[in-house]
Parts: C-alpha cells; sequence; structure tokens
C-alpha cells in the first residue's frame, strides 16, 4: 500500500492526532503575540517617556521581530522534500526483492535497481539504502519520517515546535529562525532590564508611570524573565546548529556517521570546508545569506551531494593542472632564451663555414665535438691546417665535423691526426 492509498484510509481518530500536533506551534504563536503587546504597549508606549527612545525602541524591535517571525513561517510551512518518483523500485522488483533468499541476492536486485541512481550511502552491510514503507531507494542524507509518513531529503529531525520536519528545502529558514529568535530574545530583555531593574525599587508605583498599575508591571517583569530563559536555551541550540552547519551535517549525522560505498562510515564524508559547506545551506548569494528566502543552490535538488573524497580529488586535479601550465610556461620561457645550441654558425666567423645536411652526416664517418662553452669572452676559431674546407653543423648542440671532405692527397695521416687533436681542445 503507498502513502496516499494509507493517507485515504486514516481513520478519523489520527485527524485528531493532526491538530494535537499545532499545539506547540499556537503555543509559540501566542507567546510572540503576548510579548508584541507587552514591548509595544506596556513598555514603549506607557512606561518610556522619552521619545526619542520610543521611536529608537521601536524600529529595531519591528525589524528584528519581522525576521524572527518571517523565518519561524517559512519554517512552518514549507513542505518537506519528497523524493521523486523515479527512485520508486518497480513493482516486478520488490516482488523479487521480497522472495530473495539471502542477502546478497537483495544486495544484486537493490544495485540493479540502483545502477542509474546517484548513491553513495549504504547500510551497516554494504546494501544500497532502500524504504520498505515507501518502497524507493532512498538518496544521500534521506531519511524515513515516522511523523511526517514519507522519506525527507535530507533529514535533520522532525521538530514539534515548528510541527514539521526540518530538513533540505527549509533548514536555512529554520537556522536564521534560532538565530532572529535569539536576536529578539536577548534585545527585549537588555532593552527591558532597566524598567525590570526600577520595578523592583518600586519606582513605578510611587512614581505613578503605569496607567494600568500592577497589570503593567506584571507584564513588564515577565517579559524580562520569558526573554531571558529562552535566550538562555536558544544560545546553545543556535550554537549547535551553526557547527553542523560549518561541519556539513545533519544532526541525524551527528550520531550516526553515513556509511559510504568507498571508505565505510564517516562523519566528515560531506565536509567540503567551512565556507563552502556555509554556501550549501544559505547559498552563493551573500545578499540573500539573513534573509529568509530560498537560495541554496549550492546544494542542488537535494538528491546527490559533493562528498570529501570527490572535493579533494577535483582539487587535485587543479593543482595538477596549474603544475601543468606552469611547467609548459618555464619550459617555453627557458626555449626562447636559450638558443645557444643553434648559434655555431654564427660565432664561426670563417667565410667558407657552412651548414651541411643531416642527410650527409648518417653515410659518412663523423666526429662529434661537444658544444662550445659560449660565454667566453674570446671566440675560438675552428679551421685545419690542410686548407680544405670543413662541412659544420650544430645538432644537438654538438658539432659535426665532415671528414670525408678532408683533401687527403694534400696532406698527410700525421697532419689529420694533429688537426683531429686540435678540434678536441677546443671542448
Amino acid at each position: 500500500m503507498s502513502n496516499y492509498e494509507r493517507k485515504k484510509t486514516t481513520p478519523c481518530c489520527v485527524g485528531c492526532m493532526q491538530a494535537i500536533k499545532w499545539i506547540p506551534v499556537i503555543f509559540i504563536a501566542s507567546v510572540i503575540a503576548w510579548s508584541y503587546y507587552a514591548y509595544v504597549v506596556e513598555l514603549c508606549v506607557l512606561a518610556i517617556e522619552s521619545t526619542f527612545e520610543k521611536i529608537a525602541f521601536l524600529i529595531f524591535y519591528h525589524v528584528i521581530c519581522v525576521l524572527f517571525f518571517w523565518s519561524y513561517w517559512n519554517t512552518v510551512f514549507t513542505p518537506v522534500g519528497t523524493v521523486p518518483s523515479n527512485w520508486r523500485i518497480p513493482e516486478s522488483e520488490i516482488e523479487r526483492l521480497f522472495r530473495a533468499e539471502s542477502q546478497e541476492q537483495q544486495k544484486r536486485i537493490l544495485e540493479y535497481c540502483a545502477r542509474d541512481l546517484p548513491v553513495t550511502n549504504r547500510t551497516l552491510n554494504g546494501s544500497v539504502r532502500f524504504c520498505d514503507k515507501c518502497r524507493i531507494i532512498k538518496p544521500d542524507r534521506c531519511h524515513h519520517c515516522s511523523v511526517c509518513g514519507t522519506c525527507v531529503l535530507k533529514m535533520d529531525h522532525h521538530c514539534p515546535w515548528v510541527n514539521n520536519c526540518v530538513c533540505f528545502n527549509n533548514y536555512k529558514f529554520f537556522v536564521l529562525f534560532l538565530g532572529y529568535a535569539l536576536l529578539y530574545c536577548l534585545y527585549v530583555a537588555l532593552t527591558s532590564l532597566e524598567y525590570f531593574i526600577r520595578f523592583w525599587r518600586s519606582e513605578f508605583l510611587e512614581q505613578g508611570e503605569l496607567t494600568s498599575g500592577g497589570m503593567g508591571r506584571f507584564h513588564i517583569l515577565f517579559l524580562f524573565f520569558v526573554s531571558l530563559m529562552f535566550a538562555i536555551s536558544l544560545v546553545s541550540l543556535f550554537g549547535y546548529h551553526i557547527y553542523l552547519v560549518l561541519k556539513n551535517r545533519t544532526t541525524l549525522e551527528a550520531f550516526r556517521a553515513p556509511i559510504f560505498r568507498v571508505g565505510g562510515a564517516d562523519k566528515n564524508g560531506f565536509n567540503l570546508g567551512k565556507f563552502a559547506n556555509f554556501q550549501e545551506v544559505f547559498g552563493d548569494n551573500w545578499k540573500l545569506w539573513f534573509l529568509p528566502i530560498y537560495s541554496s543552490t549550492g546544494n542542488g535538488d537535494g538528491l546527490q551531494y559533493p562528498t570529501t573524497t570527490m572535493h579533494h580529488h577535483h582539487h587535485q586535479q587543479q593543482q595538477q593542472q596549474h603544475q601543468e601550465h606552469q611547467l609548459q610556461s618555464n619550459a617555453t620561457s627557458y626555449h626562447s632564451m636559450d638558443d645557444s645550441r643553434n648559434r655555431l654558425d654564427v660565432q664561426l666567423p670563417h667565410p667558407t663555414d657552412k651548414l651541411i645536411s643531416y642527410e650527409n652526416t648518417m653515410h659518412t664517418p663523423t666526429v662529434e665535438v661537444p658544444n662550445i662553452n659560449h660565454h667566453h669572452h674570446q671566440q675560438q676559431d675552428v679551421s685545419l691546417s690542410t686548407g680544405a674546407n670543413i662541412d659544420s653543423a650544430a645538432i644537438n648542440g654538438n658539432v659535426i665535423v665532415n671528414m670525408d671532405i678532408l683533401d687527403t692527397t694534400k696532406s698527410s695521416t700525421v697532419e689529420t691526426k694533429a688537426n683531429l687533436a686540435d678540434i678536441h681542445k677546443l671542448a
């Protein structure tokens, strides 16, 4: 039976349970409404005498109050992210899965069903995660919420104070709600502190500053205590979720590390660095970071997430490409400045010096002479006493001397050896 069919056959008593779930939300809304009356009317309008102080307090209060209530509204009424229908396992495969005789056979069936899906998380036995209630392959970081009755994308936890799952779609709103709620409570407590102290000194009754008498004192007394109490509880909760954002974890992942297909269980499997983790929740546009507007563009569609291994591999590829580019630049710069290997023909001033073809050197015996040091201030002149012309070429930094063109009829063997010895001395 699907979730839709299960909801249609829900009895009326379950509808009463759904109504009961809204009691915490109604309570929070009532506290916000009462605090608004106590602060604006009883404190700012009736208790504060300075007009400038009234205006300043009311302006900042309403800015914080609007952001606080806006974030809370979006957290409560944003629909949870559900898994698309293409992740659902066909009925034929469901029957095969339930008839499987062993775990290995079930693993093979699930691997086949998830062959085209981007899943990296696994169960304890290494199998693809599967929800038998929704009958779908679970995407990474997705969990089934028993209260909502469906699988939720990047589920953090189910919060009764918002009567909703804190998940991929509203996690930014939830963090902003905690932050602005803390700021709201601190602002109310600090601005009402002076008048709370004056109340304890009984200055209100003596000076007749409150037209409502004891009721006005009651509102200011409880306004300070309630705001201080909520501020203390929100400090730890807001700080913890900021820690989770910077670590790129959910509350469920903090208590139970996700298991990856490669690497096993790892709490830091989705940690990409503090700034990248922050962008995954609050988006890439800094102008929308602190507004309760959906901007989680860095998170994609909530079905797949970059992992630490992928991030490091991509970073290493970028570094390798940068190093290769730098080496190519250095090599090009080196060859453009180091032309000394091909400058021998320029440094030999004799008019009979000329280059010979490489093909001729392949068929005639040659003598290789190491490249002459071009940093000497005096240039060396290469010549033979026989008076014959010598063809020379600079190949691979060496001087190639063709021995066939030496006129042996006009010079003796001793002279040739002496001339060759002179050539070796030039090295």
